[in-house]
């Protein structure tokens, strides 16, 4: 791997590289109404990005009488179930990460939704015969403190066996990228149902489409300054 290129890249799931986020939303709005309550589009936006171990608390606090697991159980098994219908991919990702995969750049996998979840998605992302997209995944399974703490960032760049500062990590909501920021990855936002304005520490793209990896090698550079110049 070249000084000048990222060491590794690493995708957020949910908004970044599909868009699963209605599906989610319809899980729950289904959920909360069999159980004679409402569930607004307001109150799920304000979960995106967080642990699905939240979004079961607050369901709980809205009047679901299960205990969280069932509640995540319940939830993944209705939004695999869209998947396996339509895979939602977001614009540019999937070639984005074919040219990563064709360059020999490693990439991860970074999500809080539970792991069969993630490797399911994963495992979609390849033609036939391409091989694995990902070269490692790590899910809510995998670490004890959610997005917006560093851990799973800090993990995957472990797993990879590189400096989180020479990784690029693709974000769309901001607990993922304050996570991505804290473990020191150069990162970027791509919006999607949340508005990224006026955040710190991050680049935003409108979108991955048209994106390629001396894109990422250019952020990583106005990122990192002189620090990769040699």
């Amino acid at each position: 791997m070249t000084a000048d290129l990222p060491a590794a890249v690493l995708f957020d799931m949910d908004g970044t590289l599909v868009d699963t986020e209605p599906y989610w939303h319809e899980a729950q709005v289904e959920l909360v109404t069999s159980f004679g309550g409402s569930w607004t589009a307001e109150e799920g936006l304000a979960l995106v990005g967080t642990s699905l171990l939240l979004s079961a608390e607050m369901l709980r606090r809205r009047g679901i009488p299960w205990e969280s697991q069932r509640i995540i159980d319940h939830l993944t098994d209705r939004v695999l179930d869209r998947v396996r219908e339509d895979v939602p991919w977001r614009p540019g990702a999937r070639e984005l990460l074919r040219e990563l995969k064709g360059a020999g750049v490693p990439t991860a996998l970074v999500t809080m939704s539970i792991g069969r979840m993630a490797r399911e998605i994963a495992a979609a992302v390849p033609e036939p015969g391409e091989g694995a997209a990902f070269d490692i995944v790590v899910s809510a399974d995998d670490v004890t403190h959610p997005k917006p703490h560093p851990e799973a960032y800090l993990r995957a760049a472990e797993l990879l066996g590189v400096e989180p500062a020479r990784c690029v990590a693709i974000e769309d909501s901001p607990p993922g990228l304050a996570a991505a920021v804290a473990s020191g990855a150069a990162a970027v936002g791509v919006p999607h149902v949340v508005d990224l304005a006026g955040g710190s520490g991050y680049t935003v793209w409108p979108t991955l489409e048209g994106r390629s990896l001396g894109d990422l090698a250019s952020l990583l550079r106005r990122a990192r300054g002189s620090e990769f110049a040699s």
